[in-house]
């Protein structure tokens, strides 16, 4: 054991991902690095001092001649962890993290969506059902849905905070279990659900918000005033939907990795939105995200297009044949009536889900990058 000069163990700080660990002692870091969690150009400190060197640099953990490479490397290029990631870094990591742990990811995306499945496939159930609506089992199968539909909802949580833990761990050279995964999740049940509500919930007003100006000017004369205000309103809303967008880029990293509060993950998720000033705009974590998200969004709706490219086709026909709204209306519930269950489509969205974890994971990455060079 390494003594101080004042006869006490010697303990250390450091620092992986922009995340300090600590303090700790020879034995504890040669079990860490025995681990693969820590490496020689990884960042450390004596407790003693403020001066932050390397773990290659700390006596009798590395061996010397590893050490001195470590230490000369440092002093050509900084460490892996303090390199600025490029977009492509970022997108190849994520798909590698997905690869390590994917059977914990599908475990994850399991939870809410079964429940979800379930839920979906009795509600045509019950339409065939005959009796009324006192009927036992249409009563239970109302319920079941519910149920199950509330199930689902409930899990999302627990399903986002896992794949931020997950993606960090993976991230960080770490295999943990899924199960212990889940009994980290619990304890961030409440806030991550908090935050849900109240992020969709604002979505949510805001698209609402957005179809009550097109009504209002639809619904109102067409006159210069009614134009201009409903644009006003129009760029309003597209203001307060940018500024949201910003605040809650980042809210699931700073709620999960960070352990902050409600206001404190927005308010560090707005602060590193904004960071990378000096970055060129495509480096910048905002515009990063919102290429990440359109990335995804675009590949979402590729799917939809693809899985009701029936009741798409139909609709188009049917439009350019029929003139009176509610007979088109009624022809196409009698379409979709007549479709019944697509097998194809009910795949496509399966599929859809299961690569939604994608998007967790990419976007933790750029949260570890982002950290990164906020704190240089």
């Amino acid at each position: 054991m390494m003594l101080d000069d004042q006869g006490m163990a010697e303990e250390w700080i450091v620092r992986v991902q922009g995340k300090e660990y600590g303090p700790a002692d020879i034995d504890t870091l040669r079990e860490w690095k025995r681990e693969g969690r820590l490496l020689p150009e990884n960042e450390a400190r004596n407790t003693g001092a403020d001066l932050w060197s390397t773990a290659a640099a700390i006596p009798g953990l590395f061996d010397a001649g590893a050490s001195e490479a470590a230490i000369a490397g440092r002093l050509i290029e900084p460490p892996l962890q303090t390199q600025h990631r490029t977009f492509g870094q970022i997108l190849a990591e994520t798909f590698q993290i997905y690869r390590k742990g994917f059977f914990q990811f599908l475990g994850l995306t399991l939870l809410v969506l079964l429940p979800s499945v379930c839920s979906q496939l009795t509600t045509p159930l019950m339409k065939t059902t005959q009796g009324s609506y006192g009927d036992l089992g249409v009563l239970a199968g109302g319920l079941f849905s519910f149920f199950m539909f509330m199930l689902s909802l409930a899990m999302w949580p627990i399903y986002v905070a896992g794949i931020q833990i997950l993606s960090a761990e993976i991230a960080n050279g770490r295999r943990t279990g899924f199960v212990a995964v889940l009994n980290e999740t619990v304890r961030f049940w409440p806030r991550v659900a908090a935050l849900c509500v109240f992020v969709f919930v604002v979505f949510a007003l805001l698209i609402l918000f957005a179809l009550g100006i097109a009504l209002t000017l639809a619904a109102g004369a067409t006159s210069p005033l009614s134009i201009f205000f409903a644009l006003a309103l129009l760029i309003l809303q597209v203001w307060m939907f940018g500024w949201f967008f910003i605040t809650v880029l980042f809210w699931q990293q700073f709620a999960v990795l960070e352990n902050a509060g409600f206001i404190d993950s927005l308010r560090g998720s707005r602060n590193l939105a904004r960071s990378g000033q000096d970055l060129p705009l495509f480096e910048r974590p905002l515009w990063r995200g919102a290429f990440i998200a359109s990335l995804w969004f675009a590949l979402v709706l590729i799917i939809a297009v693809v899985s009701e490219w029936t009741t798409l086709h139909q609709y188009f026909n049917q439009l350019m044949t029929t003139q009176d709204p509610q007979t088109l209306l009624h022809q196409l519930t009698e379409a979709q009536q007549a479709r019944g269950f697509d097998i194809s489509a009910f795949v496509l969205n399966l599929l859809q889900r299961i690569l939604q974890p994608l998007l967790g994971i990419a976007f933790v990455m750029l949260y570890l990058d982002s950290r990164i060079h906020l704190e240089r």
